[in-house]
């Protein structure tokens, strides 16, 4: 495919930006073809205009065409062929392996979600039929379905350039729940937004969608992005990155004059918590996984451990050695951009200055422009009591060991914690009942609780919870991975007295998309 540098406008390419800027490849800096466009307001507004116009055809499509749309997208981004790969890998340094499981995941999750139309679980219909003769007063007909926003605005990921990117879990859940996005491409990887883009639109043509379903912007500067989120025709927002950006977004769709939802995953340190039966038992398998945990991606995921708890400190002495020694036996890689290592050896000095905080443990650097190496750090409890910034995310390859003096310190320490995506517990089943304390306060603060294992690998089902409490995200009631991620695009809607032909398919008595529903109380797929 060849690349214009063009932003896509519903189906046309369009380049009135003077603004111009390039993909750059990682490991050796050099810039990549063609020059790419950057939009210009005018443009967001005509992809905001587009998208409202498709909006109302587009939630009238059957569960069946949406789904169908969905999976010709996968299909399209298959046919791209190693092409896509081989983009995707110059604009990235990540590795081919990598890159080819990441689109797989991307295609699964279409897949997934037209399934979910298919079903239309997610529209969590409840019918409470009327009882006109109840007394005193008379008992209404009711019934409550969720329909879709409208128009979403969806910034794409720096690391995951496929599966968190412009064809996506947000772009997959929005179109499942029948809204139209407007995709604020990465400019990390351009050129792999602009084929997976026209993928899409290659998908709604053969679907038969209308224009407007899906648009693509292109952009370096903060204001691209911005002006997506101001637009008036935007009903929410997707966004996985950072919390600067990431608040930023929101305090911005919150001084609209008709705020909207920001549904942003902006990372988190996802502390791991070793309890001392675990620590005896396994110290050396948990220091080889932990070690490939927090260098995973080069710590690039937003669910890299970087926060270790342990219990007594002479119980972790001889852990932190053998971790000394996982680690030298690592090469992290190349980072996404040199910006992404700028701030990482700066998150690196900050933990080196910090009064209590000693390096630990380091690995060799990466050879190339943006190679850097792995760094585990440790403090005792008491330093990080009184600096809780500590527990700050570095994105990228490192950890802080923090070691508690006791049950109740580790607890104290859990306490003191703000929101994050997961948390981790090492232990016993045994242990798992001695700190109940412990899970009590963590189901608290993360979204996601683990036993025994590592937080990076997010599994794509209907039982996963990507999110947490603020910091971590800026709507802990959500998630932005499973299948439960369409319900942020949609909203409840209650009809009241309406008569059957007036009525959504989903309510009408004869049940026609023989789908669950919720009939006075009970789950069923019978007609009422």
């Amino acid at each position: 495919m060849e690349l214009t540098g063009l932003n896509l406008i519903g189906n046309t390419a369009s380049g009135k930006g003077t603004a111009t800027f390039h993909a750059v490849n990682p490991s050796t800096s050099e810039k990549m073809a063609p020059t790419f466009r950057e939009a210009t307001e005018e443009e967001v507004g005509l992809a905001a205009e587009k998208a409202a116009s498709a909006f109302l055809a587009y939630r009238q499509k059957t569960n069946e065409e949406r789904a169908q749309f969905l999976e010709a997208i996968a299909d399209e981004i298959l046919a791209l062929g190693d092409e896509l790969i081989r983009r995707c890998m110059a604009e990235t340094a990540l590795p081919q392996a990598r890159l080819v499981g990441e689109r797989g995941r991307t295609m699964n999750q279409l897949r997934l979600f037209a399934e979910v139309v298919r079903t239309g679980w997610w529209a969590d219909v409840r019918i409470d039929t009327a009882i006109p003769d109840r007394k005193p007063v008379p008992k209404p007909d009711i019934r409550q379905m969720h329909i879709p926003l409208g128009p979403v605005g969806i910034f794409g990921a720096s690391n995951f350039p496929l599966a968190f990117s412009v064809a996506g879990g947000d772009t997959a859940s929005a179109l499942a729940a029948g809204c139209p996005v407007v995709v604020k491409a990465h400019p990390l990887h351009p050129g792999t937004s602009e084929m997976v883009g026209r993928a899409i639109l290659a998908a709604a043509g053969k679907a038969g969608m209308p224009e407007g379903v899906f648009s693509l912007i292109q952009g370096t500067s903060n204001e691209v992005g911005m002006a997506i989120v101001r637009r008036p025709e935007i009903t929410a927002i997707g966004f996985t990155g950072s919390f600067r950006g990431g608040k930023a977004i929101f305090d911005a769709a919150n001084r609209r004059p008709a705020p909207i939802p920001v549904f942003a995953e902006m990372g988190s340190s996802n502390p791991v918590f070793i309890l001392p039966g675990a620590l005896e038992e396994r110290k050396k398998s948990i220091a080889s996984g932990l070690a490939g945990s927090l260098t995973l991606g080069v710590g690039q995921f937003c669910t890299n451990p970087g926060l270790v708890v342990t219990d007594k400190p002479e119980g972790a002495r001889e852990f932190h050695q053998m971790l000394d020694g996982q680690l030298h036996a690592v090469s992290p890689g190349t980072m996404l951009s040199s910006g992404i290592k700028k701030n990482y050896i700066a998150g690196i000095e900050r933990l080196t200055n910090a009064p209590g905080v000693r390096l630990l443990a380091t690995s060799i650097a990466t050879e190339g422009k943006n190679g850097v190496p792995a760094k585990v750090f440790t403090a005792d409890a008491s330093a990080f009591f009184d600096n809780p910034s500590l527990a700050e995310e570095v994105f990228g390859p490192s950890t802080l060991s923090i070691s508690a003096n006791g049950k109740e310190e580790m607890i104290k320490v859990a306490e003191a914690l703000d929101g994050h995506l997961t948390a981790t517990i090492h232990g016993t089943e045994e242990e798992l009942r001695d700190y109940a304390g412990l899970i009590a306060v963590l189901e608290r603060k993360v979204g996601r609780l683990i036993f025994n294992g590592y937080p990076t690998g997010v599994e794509v089902c209907h039982a996963m919870m990507h999110g947490g409490p603020y910091p971590a995200t800026t709507a802990p009631q959500t998630t932005s991975v499973g299948t439960a991620a369409i319900r942020r695009f949609a909203r409840p809607v209650c009809y009241q007295d309406f008569p059957q032909p007036a009525l959504p398919e989903a309510l009408k008595d004869d049940n026609p998309l023989n789908i669950w529903r919720l009939v006075n109380g009970e789950w069923t797929k019978e007609a009422i």
